[in-house]
């Protein structure tokens, strides 16, 4: 026992009745008691020690085949009125929810160890920083929770006699997919995961309770809880500017995080620095301007298509101490792989099933949504400021989707307001076969979509009286584009590093250095302020990129409309407001 916390005792005993555990465990976080864990996951075969030359305290970890992503369709939000889940969630009535969870759980862990998982979320001692305990009877979420978070006594110093804690319920059970499910209790600040063993359901204090759960305490308490990277640009006389940005997935998030300046920057001296790829918590600092710290400790990367050319850092972050979920097996090195890696898979490999695979079979060797698990110290360019206790200052916030034609590489929101409208309707294009043609359109507002604990129109209505706290401090909104095409179904921008010619002009705007065009739908650069030097692109090409099509955007103001009205009487009316002025303007 390693606190006299009673609420959390109780808590624990309560939840030890109804899993039925043959044994207790807590987690102190120290490396002796890790290193039993590890043994004894080896042992079972649950993971496998890789090759301590090349990728030292590095480990592979298979789930089962029929687990391997996060299940949406099974992710509740259980509110006790409806409306506070709103219309993008899946809701149950949490009495209901913990009446059909109930028997799922009990007995659950009935020959086996409950661990108990105390951590912090942010630094410990943090102004940020939040306590979640999970309880688990899963090795390798104690082992991947050790990366993901700080993990082990200082978070029950942390918490102290408070009650302020997250209670995280998990058992891979029965591994039973008819009766797997995440739910989420906001107001008891509780999850409930069963019947699986994949990180995204089952490593609780990433999506559950870092943008789930805090989405809704950040609402109550005054901050916010964000599906945003955090970087710092620093330039060559030292100074650094930080932004945070949201994507959808698949729109260039991670590498934007550890994005490499593009030689005509680096000769110059200008760095880029990792604060975070995934999640930010935001809230007013001291001094009025927002401030975001990233709440976790590690990375929970995709692996295919990682690789030294498409993002150098995260591959560098896996080099040691990470768990490889779902890849290769290479048992001849002792190794992993996976597609993207290289264009040489090693003879003999072992797919992420455990069965023998060739380039003729057909099937892929790693699952698409295979993963590494690393800790975010292993990046080349964290952050200085990585385990800052307030966070950093935010000069600007950046959105971005994936659009063939509609949106420009880069426009500015008039206001905060406006900023806001700009994020509710974020939107990402499937790609379809057709060269050039474009696919379906699917909203995913400030990338929350899946991960917002309430309702999407209150969510609005928060991030606007934000806003409204911040005043004039607060910072300026963006949007971006990478990936326009041209006629043929090609790529226009290059993207990758180069998107730091943006981030650029992004700065200048807010340091009021920069000239900007007022267009129907924000300000633009001139074409002749995006740097281009070295690019096999002319400033007509740029110019081509910031054109901005009315007819196309009368269609998207229909689309936003259409996706409004699932709000019905949630929707702020600064926001209907903005998307008249917008009709307006294309008018």
């Amino acid at each position: 026992m390693m606190t006299n916390n009673q609420n959390l005792l109780k808590w624990i005993e309560d939840m030890k009745a109804l899993v039925k555990p043959d044994q207790v465990v807590w987690i102190d976080g120290s490396e002796e008691q890790l290193e039993g864990l590890r043994k004894e996951a080896m042992a079972t075969g649950e993971m496998i020690k890789l090759n301590e030359e090349k990728l030292p305290g590095c480990y592979l970890h298979r789930s089962d085949k029929n687990d391997v992503a996060r299940v949406e369709d099974r992710t509740f939000i259980c509110s006790k009125k409806e409306e506070d889940a709103g219309p993008t969630n899946n809701w149950m009535d949490p009495q209901k929810a913990y009446e059909m969870l109930t028997p799922i759980f009990d007995g659950a862990m009935k020959g086996r160890t409950m661990y108990v998982i105390p951590y912090t979320m942010g630094p410990a001692g943090s102004p940020f920083a939040k306590v979640g305990i999970e309880l688990t009877d899963s090795i390798y979420v104690v082992l991947s929770m050790n990366i993901m978070t700080r993990m082990g006594k200082k978070a029950l110093e942390h918490l102290g006699d408070s009650n302020d804690f997250v209670r995280g319920l998990h058992s891979k059970a029965q591994l039973d997919e008819t009766k797997k499910y995440i739910c989420h209790f906001p107001e008891d600040n509780t999850i409930w995961s069963v019947n699986s063993g994949y990180g995204g359901n089952v490593l609780l204090g990433k999506k559950c309770f870092a943008l789930r759960i805090a989405s809704y305490q950040g609402k109550k308490e005054g901050w916010m809880a964000e599906h945003m990277l955090i970087l710092g640009l620093e330039n060559p006389q030292g100074e650094v500017k930080y932004v945070a940005a949201a994507f959808p997935s698949a729109c260039g998030k991670t590498n934007l995080a550890m994005l490499i300046p593009p030689q005509i920057y680096k000769e110059k001296g200008y760095k880029v620095w990792c604060v975070g790829d995934d999640i930010a918590w935001i809230r007013p600092g001291p001094d009025g301007r927002l401030w975001a710290m990233n709440p976790e400790n590690g990375f929970f990367g995709v692996a295919p298509g990682t690789n030294a050319k498409s993002n150098f850092n995260a591959l560098e972050s896996t080099k040691k101490n990470t768990i490889f979920t779902n890849v290769a097996y290479d048992p001849k090195n002792n190794t992993v792989w996976w597609e993207g890696l290289d264009k040489n898979p090693p003879e003999g490999l072992l797919d992420w099933q455990g069965e023998p695979w060739s380039p003729e079979s057909g099937k892929k060797a790693a699952h698409p949504n295979s993963r590494f698990t690393a800790p975010a110290i292993n990046c080349p360019c964290i952050s200085p400021e990585f385990e800052s206790p307030n966070g950093v200052p935010l000069s600007a916030i950046i959105f971005g989707g994936r659009r063939a034609k509609t949106a420009p590489l880069v426009y500015q929101s008039f206001d905060w307001a406006h900023g806001v409208f700009v994020g509710s309707a974020m939107a990402s294009e499937t790609t379809a076969a057709a060269a050039g043609a474009v696919g379906v359109v699917r909203r995913d507002p400030m990338a929350m979509l899946p991960f917002c604990g309430y309702n999407m129109g209150d969510y609005w209505q928060h991030w606007l009286d934000m806003g409204e706290k911040v005043g004039d401090k607060a910072p300026k909104i963006f949007n971006v584009n990478w990936f326009r095409l041209d006629d043929e179904g090609h790529f226009i921008w290059p993207g990758f590093g180069d998107n730091m010619r943006v981030l650029m002009w992004i700065l200048d705007r807010c340091d009021g250095k920069a000239d900007a065009v007022e267009t129907p739908i924000g300000y633009e650069p001139k074409p002749e302020d995006i740097n281009i030097e070295g690019l096999d692109i002319t400033v007509d090409t740029v110019r081509d990129l910031l054109s901005v099509d009315v007819d196309l955007w009368k269609q998207e103001a229909k689309g936003i409309e259409e996706f409004y009205a699932k709000f019905g009487d949630k929707l702020p009316a600064a926001l209907r407001a903005q998307l008249e002025g917008l009709k307006a303007r294309l008018a």
